[in-house]
């Protein structure tokens, strides 16, 4: 039989389809004993029945579903014809008998709040909060039914359409519950949130209060109080000027009052209150299994609890204790890519890491490293944190930060074990050794490029060789022994040495010359940077494409299945197929984002590489970078110069520098081999996992080869082992939708185990309004802002500046084009602020929402000095 009323003891949180998110937490609550003020719910039924009404409900709806989410107009055309169809529908008598005889058993002589309770509402990964209406002080039978019907019109506000449409919800399976609440009448109302909503930290409760009704602080109509409460200890008080507040009115409806002068001012909730309202609030936490947001009420000093909702804005912590504090950085900030990873991508780089895995944590679709026992340790923490200050100077402030805590403990029992950072380090000391003194630097880089062609000649053939589950686990042992095995015996002692001739240098310069700033000119056109030569690859591509207009045409619109067979038709398309080639062959196996398997590399998506080498083409003069580049090896060779002439007195010192600059410059060239060599062992890998995916597509167990992204390499082996379709298509729908959830976070840079994320802004004297990050490359400069968040979508134009999340070495056909960088993640030694140095263009990263605080067209200055971005005309004030 269908229930068009249910009551708040009749339902708990397994009642959403009945009752939608809203009711349905608070019969769990209801029903747990918490103090609910008595109430019921008209049921989803209640609603379907009432649809049911009219004729025209289905072509609405059907519209609604084929509407584009940013078209603004039909969103409200749509919404305004489905709003004004229901209001004018009649309450079937059947439902208006339920909601009567209800409302007659709690008690006609009281007002109630009327409250829209969607099924796509205060869900664990959508709150949709705010979306539909509530009505506050209904007094009789004939409002209440009136605005049940204006709740049921609520589901199709412009605001709750766009939400959904967003948010990928069909709208024909929304539906909506009314939830009837006995009318409070507080002093003092609140919400309260288990976690701290500002950074994350469980074990803050967060709380917000003022005078009257919660609607005033819902609303933002006042700035409320805000109390924070850890280990039931007040830890923060914030008491502001609460001028206004709502009340009700004895004959049904609200009022807003002024707030005598001395109670503005006065702490809305005694201390007492703070305590019992967060003993409360954790008890509901508890209840749920998960950080809530609740709203409460103070009347006649009792508390009341009027709705629970999970925080679904807080980013996953790793799933460790809370207790003791441990401190987390992320991989993706690290590797200049912080996207969402699909979870082959992620097992891929787990088995990379050189690191035991209870040390790497995979959380929010991203991978965190336990960095606690490496700062419970006097040396490791003095090393790491100043390796540290160069790669991430924003993750080294806020490690510092929670070192410093007493919280973070010093036990030895938490320390890495000494003897594994001797077992690592000794062997690389003594590379590192010999090749900062006995090597030659110049002689380096044909032995490394040897290797590792060497090398990925080797890996191929292996596993070309081989099928089924021996090719998976070849490909597997391939990640595994990736670092340890291949890395840090034969090319990882080239890149320490460049960071410790790095810092030798700097000292160096200081010391004896008082030209610590020279580095910038000795960090230009490095010799042998695999990165910087494929960025001149790049340019010469645009050359070849500026006597080929048919070609120009054709890449503009060419697509990536058909992508040499159509230059093949076109006059002169041999020419530039030829050459593109012959890129691809050396650097087919990048793209951005690259550390992740899934990505399509250029080698499979060629189109992604079109708007680069268009844009250079229209931007940069003929033949431009490859003068560039030599223009930076003559300005480093002055640099040189001008050094080694200031030291001609001493012998010993002139012969130190000379060593250490070439240390400098060649294996600085070098630093970036390392992951070059990993990106075409990962694509080996990505092809030998595609031939498997593609003959369990053809077996039915897949859909599509690109399915097997949504599964680790382990499960994938048992996939090919098993031929069972069943708990991998269930698998693969679930992972799918995991990944868009976590597509939409936004990843911390630094976490604790507390699930705080951690943000220290770096000290000193800067322009007002200014964004503060690192500075990395030298110099000032003025120009129109382009936001990029993914370099094969847009060409960046001569003379623009670059406003990136993060730059890797996929985003390297952008820089000839660009005047200056700014990025949201980076440090003096990542990609894009070597590249940025060797440019010679400005840049400073480490801005956190720079992408969303500056908008394309804006007026910026990028102060390469301080590490200052100043926005000078707004866009919209064109």
């Amino acid at each position: 039989m269908t229930s068009y009323v249910l009551f708040f003891h009749e339902m708990d949180r397994s009642s959403l389809k009945e009752a939608g998110g809203k009711g349905a937490n608070l019969g769990e609550l209801s029903q747990a004993g918490f103090p609910v003020p008595e109430g019921f719910c008209v049921t989803t039924s209640a609603y379907q029945t009432f649809l049911a009404e009219s004729g025209e409900i289905d072509a609405l709806l059907d519209a609604l579903n084929d509407l584009e989410p940013q078209d603004n107009e039909k969103c409200r055309q749509l919404g305004s014809r489905l709003r004004g169809l229901l209001e004018s529908l009649p309450v079937p008598e059947e439902i208006q008998k339920a909601v009567r005889g209800a409302w007659q058993s709690i008690g006609t002589e009281h007002a109630y709040a009327v409250r829209s309770s969607a099924t796509a509402e205060d869900l664990p990964t959508a709150s949709f909060a705010g979306q539909q209406d509530t009505y506050l002080n209904i007094r009789g039978e004939a409002e209440l039914m009136e605005h049940i019907r204006k709740c049921w019109a609520s589901l199709f506000t412009d605001r709750a359409i766009t939400y959904r449409s967003k948010n990928g919800f069909d709208h024909r399976q929304v539906f909506l519950s009314v939830v009837v609440l006995r009318m409070l009448h507080p002093e003092i109302s609140g919400i309260a949130f288990t976690a701290d909503p500002a950074n994350g930290n469980r074990r803050v409760v967060s709380i917000d209060a003022s005078f009257g009704l919660g609607e005033a602080i819902v609303s933002g109509m006042v700035s409320a109080d805000l109390y924070k409460v850890k280990h039931d200890r007040i830890i923060h008080k914030n008491i502001s000027r609460k001028r206004e507040a709502i009340f009700n009115l004895p004959e049904g409806g609200t009022i807003t009052k002024n707030l005598p002068s001395g109670q503005q001012t006065q702490q809305a909730l005694p201390d007492k209150n703070i305590l019992e309202t967060t003993r409360l609030a954790k008890q509901i936490e508890a209840r749920f299994g998960a950080p809530q947001d609740i709203e409460f009420c103070l009347e006649n000093g009792e508390m009341y609890v009027v709705q629970s909702r999970p925080i679904t804005s807080l980013y996953p912590r790793p799933k460790v204790p809370e207790e003791p504090l441990r401190v987390f950085y992320s991989a993706g900030h690290f590797q200049m890519m912080t996207d969402a990873m699909k979870p082959l991508g992620l097992a891929g780089m787990k088995t990379i890491l050189p690191l035991p895995g209870k040390y790497v944590h995979e959380t929010g679709g991203r991978l965190y490293i336990d960095f606690t026992g490496v700062l419970c340790h006097k040396i490791g923490q003095n090393v790491f944190l100043r390796m540290m200050k160069n790669m991430d100077d924003a993750a080294a402030r806020a490690m510092e930060e929670v070192m410093n805590r007493p919280a973070f403990s010093w036990h030895p029992s938490r320390r890495l074990p000494l003897r594994f950072l001797l077992t690592r380090g000794q062997p690389l000391l003594r590379q590192v050794w010999g090749t900062l003194f006995r090597r030659e630097p110049q002689t380096v880089a044909a032995e490394v490029n040897t290797f590792i062609d060497i090398k990925a000649a080797g890996i191929r053939e292996e596993l070309q060789q081989a099928d089924g589950t021996r090719r998976l686990e070849l490909a597997r042992s391939s990640l595994k022994h990736f670092f340890n095995d291949i890395v840090f015996p034969s090319i990882f002692h080239y890149v320490a040495s460049f960071f410790i001739s790095s810092a030798i240098l700097k000292k160096l310069l200081r010391r004896w010359t008082g030209a610590e700033k020279e580095i910038q000119e000795l960090n230009k056109s490095l010799p042998g940077n695999i990165t910087s030569e494929m960025g001149l690859a790049i340019g010469d591509l645009a050359d070849t494409l500026r006597g080929l207009p048919e070609v120009e045409v054709y890449l503009k619109a060419a697509e990536n299945e058909t992508f040499f067979e159509g230059l093949a038709n076109i006059e002169g398309g041999e020419t530039f197929k030829n050459e593109f080639e012959h890129f691809l062959r050396r650097y087919g196996t990048r793209c951005p984002g690259e550390i992740d398997m899934t990505r399509p590399r250029w080698r499979e998506a060629p189109t992604q590489l079109v708007s680069a080498i268009v844009g250079h083409k229209q931007s940069v003069e003929p033949g431009a970078h490859r003068e560039k580049f030599r223009q930076g090896q003559k300005a480093a060779k002055a640099a040189e110069q001008r050094i080694l002439t200031s030291l001609r007195h001493s012998r010993f010192k002139t012969k130190i520098m000379k060593r250490f600059i070439r240390n400098y410059r060649y294996y600085g060239g070098l630093r970036e081999h390392h992951k070059y060599l990993l990106t075409v062992l990962l694509d080996e890998c990505k092809k030998a996992v595609m031939a498997e995916a593609a003959s369990l597509s053809q077996k039915g167990i897949l859909s599509t080869p690109e399915d097997v992204y949504f599964l680790t390499l382990d499960e994938l082996t048992r996939a090919v082992k098993e031929h069972d379709p069943r708990h991998i298509t269930r698998l693969i729908s679930e992972r799918r939708q995991e990944h868009e959830q976590n597509k939409k976070r936004q990843p911390p840079r630094v976490m604790t185990s507390e699930g705080e994320s951690v943000t220290v802004p770096r000290a000193g004297h800067f322009p007002e309004n200014a964004l503060v990050g690192s500075p990395v490359s030298t110099g000032t400069a003025e120009g129109k802002a382009r936001v990029i968040l993914s370099p094969e979508e847009v060409a960046l134009h001569e003379g623009e500046i670059l406003v990136a999340p993060h730059t890797d070495p996929g985003w390297t056909p952008l820089f000839p084009s660009a005047r200056a960088l700014v990025t949201e993640v980076g440090g003096l030694m990542t990609h894009g602020s070597v590249v940025a140095r060797e440019y010679g263009i400005p840049a400073v990263v480490g801005i956190d929402e720079a992408t969303t605080s500056i908008q394309t067209g804006d007026i910026i200055r990028v102060d390469g000095e301080q590490g200052t971005v100043e926005i000078l005309k707004n866009e919209k004030e064109e």
